[in-house]
This record gives structure tokens, sequence and C-alpha cells, in this order.
């Protein structure tokens, strides 16, 4: 019986940390998606948000026009403080479609030009770069967005 229970609380234990360690759906431990992300990477977002994820000199500050420069997706960015879903929508349908109102951005979405597989790579790829315990702060992100 005790063997039992000891394997039963042992499956438990196993499936949470599965279920931790597949938070979001972003395919960013997946080789073949990260260097087809860093690709796209390249040719469509470095030219604004940095050849190294850095964004644009003062991110937070709008310029004179009301538009805030290309924010980096570094750990000195906010990205890793979205869950998967909504930089999905963003880097789709463009900052203005999700936030609404007056808010102006320059960046279009990329629904015309990319594939959801393409900007899920582009995701992973910016993923892939962040250290472990940013990783760890956006996997919680994700599981409680899912929680929702």
């Amino acid at each position: 019986m005790r063997a039992a229970l000891t394997a039963a609380m042992i499956m438990c234990l196993a499936t949470s940390a599965m279920a931790a360690e597949e938070a979001g759906f972003l395919p960013w431990k997946d080789p073949a998606a990260v260097a087809q992300g860093q690709g796209i990477y390249t040719d469509h977002c470095a030219a604004c948000h940095g050849d190294r994820l850095q964004g644009e000199p003062d991110w937070q500050t709008r310029d004179a026009d009301g538009y805030l420069p290309a924010p980096p997706h570094d750990p000195s960015g906010h990205t890793w403080h979205h869950p998967d879903r909504q930089l999905f929508e963003i880097t789709k349908y463009g900052i203005e479609a999700i936030v609404g109102g007056s808010y102006k951005s320059r960046m279009a979405g990329y629904q015309d030009i990319l594939s959801d597989a393409e900007i899920a790579a582009v995701l992973a790829y910016i993923k892939s770069t962040w250290p472990p315990r940013v990783i760890a702060v956006h996997d919680r992100i994700n599981r409680d967005a899912s929680d929702r």
C-alpha cells in the first residue's frame, strides 16, 4: 500500500514538473524552429528591434509624434512579461489592434507577411536567448495566463 501511495505521489510530481516545463506554446527548445526564427527575425525584425534584440534607444520615451521606439526583446525589455498568446497576437495583428484606443505604434501586424508557424518561430528564437531565470518567470506567466 505504501509503495502504491509513493508511486502515485511521484507520478503527480512528475506530471506537475512536466506541465511546468511545457508552459506556453512557443517551440523555444526546438533547434530547427529557433534557427528558422532567427533567420526570420533578421529579415523582418532586427532593423527596428536590433540585431542583438537590444531595441532602439530611449524605447520607453515617446517621440515628437507620440510613438514609442521599438522595445528590446532581450531581458532588459518587457517582452518576457507577456504570455505567449499575447506576444503572438501582438506580432500577428499589431499592437494597435490589440491595445486599441489611441495607442500609436509603428509596428504593423505580420498576418499578411508571416505564417502562424513563422511568428511562433520568431518568438521561440527570442525566448531561446533569455537566461534561465527569465525563462522561468515567463513560464510562470504562461501558466498563470492559462489558468484564467
